[in-house]
Order: C-alpha cells, then sequence, then structure tokens
C-alpha cells in the first residue's frame, strides 16, 4: 500500500518538483519504505511506497519500455499472476514481478476496459505523454482513496486532502452541505468532500483530464435487484464457500507476512479460519479491548485465539488514551465524525505495526452483503409493527436488538414508541430503513448556529441522494434497500475511509478485504433475503457455512456492533485542553458553525444528569472533532504534524 500525487498544468507553471516532494512529504507516512517521482513540462508524478510486493525491483512512478506511459499505484491487484500469465502467453517480457507493471500493460492494451479485469482494492493513475491525458481510477467499492482538485486550470491529486493543501494555490473552505451531510449520513456525498473544491473520485469511478478538461465515467456499481430466489441453500452455501475461499487466497499473496484481527466476532473468525484452512498454519492475529466493559469482547477474543491457536497481541484501549490520540484521527480522517470508533483502530493499527507487520487481513463487509447490521432487523421490526401501529407487543421486538444498550434493553413499550416510531407508517419511503438513524442527525443540526441554519434552511441531503437512487429502486425489497444504502453511503465514505484506510495507513499497515472482492459481493448481492436475514437470524448463510468451523459461542452470540466510548474520553476525569478550547464559547463563535449557547446547554444537561444519550454523543464527537477539523486544516494549525522525510527518493525528468 502507498500514496500517490501528482500536477498536471498544460501551462507548465505548477509542476515543479518542490511542490510535488512537500506534497508527498505530507503523506509519507503512507510509504515509508521509498519514494519516487517523475517530472516533465506539464506533468509531475510522485508515490511513496510501503513494499508489499516485490520489494527489490518494484519502484515507483514505472514507465513502459517505450516511455509513453508513466503510472502510480496506491494499492493491491490480488490476481495480477493470473493477468501477468495472459500478457505472457502474448508474447510481453516484464522487467518486474510487481503487479503494477501488470496493471500498465493491461491499461495500454485494453485502455479504460482493463478495469472489469482487476481485482483488487486500488487508487491509480497513468500519464500518457504522447496525447498528454491523464488517466485516474478508482476501486470498485472505495477501499483507497483519490482526491483532487483543478484550480485556474492545474489539475492536481493525491491520496489524501492534506497533500493537496500543500499547494499554496488551493484554497482552504468548509463546505456548509457537506457538513450536513456529515452529521445526516457520518459521511459526505462523493464527489464532494468537507472541503470547497475538492473532490474525491467516486468508488468505481474512472476520470480522464487533458487540455479538453474532466470526463468522469462510471465502471462499476452494487446492484441488489436481481434476486435469484431459486437459489436452493445447498447451492448457495458450495458457491459463498468457492468465492470466500479464493478471496482469501487471493489476500495472502504478499512477499512479506500477512496477519488478521481477529475481534472476537463472526467475521473475522471467518476469515481466520480460512486463513488456517489455506496455509494450514498458525496466523499471527491481532485485537483491542476495552477498560469499559460494555464495549469490551476480551472473552471472545481469547476463545477465538485458543481454538484457532494463533501467534496473538492485543492491546488494552481506555477513554484516557482515545483522548490523547483523538486530535490524531481527526488529522488522518481530515473528516468530521460523529463517533470516537476510529480512535481504537488506529491504536490497533500501531500494534501491527510495531509487530513488524505490513498487512492484515479484516472481516469488514460482511455485515453489509449478507446483513449483518442492527439496522436490517430494525427495519424489518419496524415495518411489521407498522401494519399493526397500536400494538403493545411488536415493538417489544426491537429490545432484543440492542442487549448491550441499557436504556433501550430495560425500555417501556411507551419508550420504545417514543425512540422507535419516528415515520413509522412511511413505509414506502425509499429510505425507510435509515429514516430514524438520519434523524438523529438532525438533533445535531438543531445545535448549529444560526448563520449555518439560514444558510442550510432549504438544503436537504437525503433529498439529494434521492436524485442518485439507481433505476427501479423503489421497486426492490426492504432489505435490498437498506444493503444499498449501506454500501454506497456508509461503507465506503466511513467504514472504508475514517475507520479503515486512514487508521492502519497512519500507521503504515494495509488492511485487506475478503468479504469485498467484487465477486463476493455481487454473489451475495443476488441472493434472496431468506439466506441473508432469515426472521432476525443476521448472516444467515454465513453462520450456516461457518458451523463446525469457528467456536459456537462466537457463531451463536448476539450481534455486538463495535463502539467506543464518548462522553468519558472527553469530559471525565482531567479534561485535555484541546477538549476546552474546542468547546469554548470563543472558539464556537470564532469557528461559527455552532451556537455556543446550544453547546452550553448540552455540556450543562450532561453534567447535572451524569448521563448522554446516544443523540447527546453523537452531538458532543460531531463539536469537537469538527472544530479540530477547522483548527487543524482552516486555520493550518498542524505543527504537531511534521511532514516526513522520503525515503530512498528517485527523481526521473522527462522521460
Amino acid at each position: 500500500m502507498c500514496g500517490i500525487a501528482g500536477i498536471i498544468d498544460f501551462y507548465g507553471k505548477a509542476t515543479s518538483t518542490a511542490g510535488l516532494i512537500s506534497m508527498m512529504r505530507a503523506i509519507s507516512y503512507r510509504g515509508p519504505d521509498e519514494s519516487g517521482i517523475y517530472h516533465s513540462q506539464n506533468a509531475a508524478l510522485g508515490h511513496v511506497r510501503l513494499s508489499i510486493l516485490d520489494p527489490e525491483s518494484g519502484q515507483q512512478p514505472l514507465s513502459d519500455t517505450t516511455g509513453r506511459y508513466i503510472i502510480v499505484l496506491n494499492g493491491e491487484i490480488f490476481n495480477y499472476r493470473e493477468l501477468r500469465t495472459g500478457l505472457e502467453k502474448k508474447g510481453y517480457i516484464f522487467n518486474t514481478s510487481s503487479d503494477t507493471e501488470v496493471l500498465l500493460q493491461l491499461y495500454i492494451q485494453h485502455g479504460k476496459d482493463c478495469l472489469g479485469m482487476l481485482n483488487g482494492q486500488f487508487a491509480f493513475a497513468v500519464w500518457d505523454k504522447h496525447e498528454e491525458i491523464l488517466f485516474l481510477a478508482r476501486d470498485r467499492v472505495g477501499i483507497r482513496p483519490l482526491f483532487y482538485n483543478i484550480t485556474d486550470g492545474v489539475f492536481t491529486f493525491a491520496s489524501e486532502i492534506k497533500a493537496l493543501f500543500e499547494q499554496p494555490f488551493i484554497s482552504r473552505e468548509l463546505r456548509h452541505e457537506s457538513l450536513s451531510q456529515i452529521y445526516t449520513f457520518w459521511t459526505t456525498l462523493t464527489p464532494y468532500t468537507v472541503f470547497k473544491n475538492i473532490y474525491e473520485l467516486s468508488p468505481g469511478h474512472y476520470l480522464h483530464f487533458s487540455q479538453n478538461g474532466i470526463k468522469i465515467n462510471k465502471y462499476w456499481s452494487p446492484d441488489f435487484s436481481n434476486v435469484n430466489r431459486e437459489i436452493k441453500s445447498g447451492d448457495a452455501l458450495e458457491r459463498l464457500h468457492e468465492l470466500f475461499n479464493d478471496a482469501v487466497k487471493l489476500r495472502l499473496h504478499a512477499d512479506v507476512k500477512v496477519a488478521a484481527y481477529l475481534s472476537g466476532g463472526l467475521d473475522s473468525a471467518s476469515t481466520v479460519a480460512y486463513i488456517k484452512d489455506i496455509e494450514v498454519r498458525s496466523p499471527d492475529t491481532f485485537s483491542i479491548g476495552f477498560e469499559e466493559k460494555d464495549f469490551d469482547e476480551g472473552s471472545y477474543q481469547k476463545e477465538a485465539v485458543q481454538f484457532f491457536d494463533t501467534q496473538h497481541k492485543s492491546v488494552v484501549c481506555s477513554s484516557e488514551t482515545i483522548a490523547d490520540i483523538f486530535p490524531k484521527v481527526v488529522w488522518h480522517s481530515e473528516i468530521p465524525m460523529t463517533r470516537t470508533a476510529p480512535a481504537p483502530m488506529l491504536i490497533l493499527s500501531g500494534l501491527v505495526r510495531e509487530n513488524n507487520i505490513k498487512a492484515v487481513i479484516t472481516g469488514e463487509g460482511s455485515d453489509e452483503i449478507l446483513a449483518g447490521y442492527d439496522i436490517f432487523r430494525e427495519a424489518k421490526i419496524r415495518k411489521f409493527w407498522a401494519s399493526q401501529p397500536d400494538s403493545a407487543t411488536r415493538p417489544l421486538l426491537l429490545k432484543t436488538l440492542y442487549p448491550d444498550i441499557a436504556h433501550l434493553r430495560n425500555a417501556s413499550p411507551n419508550i420504545l414508541r417514543m425512540f422507535f416510531g419516528y415515520k413509522l407508517n412511511d413505509v414506502d419511503n425509499p429510505f425507510y430503513s435509515h429514516l430514524l438513524r438520519w434523524n438523529n442527525g438532525n438533533h445535531i443540526k438543531k445545535n448549529l448556529s444560526a448563520a449555518l441554519k439560514n444558510t442550510l434552511d432549504s438544503y436537504s441531503p437525503p433529498d439529494e441522494l434521492s436524485g442518485r437512487l439507481p433505476a427501479g429502486f423503489n421497486e426492490w425489497d426492504l432489505l435490498a434497500k437498506a444493503q444499498w444504502l449501506e454500501t454506497t453511503v456508509f461503507m465506503s465514505g466511513y467504514l472504508l475511509s475514517t475507520q479503515g484506510d486512514r487508521m492502519a495507513m497512519a500507521n503504515s499497515v494495509e488492511g485487506r478485504y475478503p468479504f469485498l472482492d467484487h465477486r463476493v459481493i455481487e454473489f451475495c448481492s443476488t441472493l434472496p433475503p431468506r439466506l441473508k436475514l432469515n426472521g432476525l437470524n443476521e448472516k444467515f448463510l454465513l453462520k450456516k457455512l461457518m458451523t463446525n468451523r469457528i467456536p459456537e459461542n462466537i457463531l451463536k452470540r448476539p450481534k455486538h456492533p463495535y463502539r467506543a466510548p464518548i462522553s468519558s474520553v472527553f469530559l471525565d476525569g482531567d479534561v485535555p485542553e484541546y477538549v476546552k478550547m474546542m468547546l469554548s464559547a470563543s472558539y464556537i463563535r470564532k469557528a461559527g458553525i455552532f451556537d455556543p449557547d446550544a453547546v452550553s446547554s448540552l455540556l450543562s444537561k450532561i453534567e447535572k444528569t451524569g448521563v448522554a444519550s446516544e443523540v447527546d454523543n453523537m452531538t458532543l464527537t460531531a463539536v469537537i472533532s469538527t472544530h479540530l477539523l477547522y483548527y487543524q486544516f482552516i486555520e493550518n494549525n498542524n505543527r504537531e504534524f511534521q511532514k516526513g522525510e522520503l525515503k530512498n527518493l528517485k527523481i526521473v525528468r522527462n522521460i
């Protein structure tokens, strides 16, 4: 895994080596092993490398033998060996053992159509110096990030936004509509980011930039409309096994050791079980625990470690530790957040790196494609309840979903009705499954400043999203709609970015996700609901597949969503100085995003009652993280995050 950056300027004024080096230094942690630059009059491409494949000869930027095409790649092409064999049969002789050279040759031969041949997680750029065309592409589900800006005809791209801001001609300003999206969806809707005029190439898209401007096209998107309702359970099990086994096998390809996360849940246990079957070894595994028992899964982790006999290391996370590193979390995330959950993932990747591991296999993606989240079951119960809205017993089903949340576990029918009854009867709404979650964002927005409320008065994030729905979306079943929303909005924008790529790459660690192999996604999208959410039994097919292959307690345990403490992080004990500053009336007025009186009322309520509700916690995190983002990026106060040095820098000019 790596970091890439580049500048295209047909007037030849902005493509300085010094400017590109500054961009690369800003993301040097993504590639601490070596670095390289291609520089010509109109184009400069840079690469910082985390060497996982072909460490001896896989340096980038890489050009073809004619010198016409130059490529920089962030990511992995997992099926490069098979693709290489096909190219060799056509007579091509390779000079390296890297996946990057395979990718470049595929692009030269097939152009954009090469994207359909790739099984991987990637963001890459190819510069055609003869035609003077830049080609950018991003993997199907957005595992690897790619951002760009165009100012006065200068096109700049990079793996992270902070690299773009190294260019002095790029302005720094928050986009208010994006803030509204984040407080609703936990992320922005691509191509927008939280910063004005900074764009993100959407998952499954490619881009051409030339003197004719920018052209963007889609080459892949998830489709839950083609359901095979006749498939038999046995056939589905066999096919899922074949696909997942191959997905894990491909992701074990590396010239360094590949480890795995082992959280104590079904998904990570499944990946470790397959690793053991494929490699017949005890893999290195890593996990994180919490001092606060409401969040800890340590007992299940220990059981999994004993069952699989792994070489295991773990770290226990405290509220104080989360508080200490939260500014760093925001710096790497480059986006406000409503959860502290990314912070423990940063700690976990640090443990991995301390043990000299560069790549880990994880279980992300299973909940989205096999219906594991509580939001899927919640939507099903709410729709069932809506058919008899006056029922006193049907809402009680909701208590079974959240045994780890005390105020819901012990709630009366009236409390459940108040909490879960929002737009209960709006069952024909295409966003029915997510209306309740998104409404929490409206509570955050009540704390916005009067000026920002006025700016956003006529703006609705769901209305903008409604214009992006695929054809026939309203005819899909409830689960298919919910899965599409989770996969295209939450998963790519939050789970794989804020909580995934950014927290791992901050410590120079690459995450690999076999459940997000596009073949697994495409197969699972055709499964009928009964094989994913069977009654209220989530991930039904995966549980059948893993029966007798993982500990029974893990197989049968209730769904335990990954969560981290919030109010105790920021408000208990010795409150960190940055928290005091970010919550102060003076800084709130300075940033102009939230209302000082509203925030003061929230803090008084939490202090008086000693309890913070889910919405209170979300609002508290939103205020602190948004102000940290403003402080670090808009005001450019980031001296504590010093730019790194470039290792083994090689510069090639005018190839």
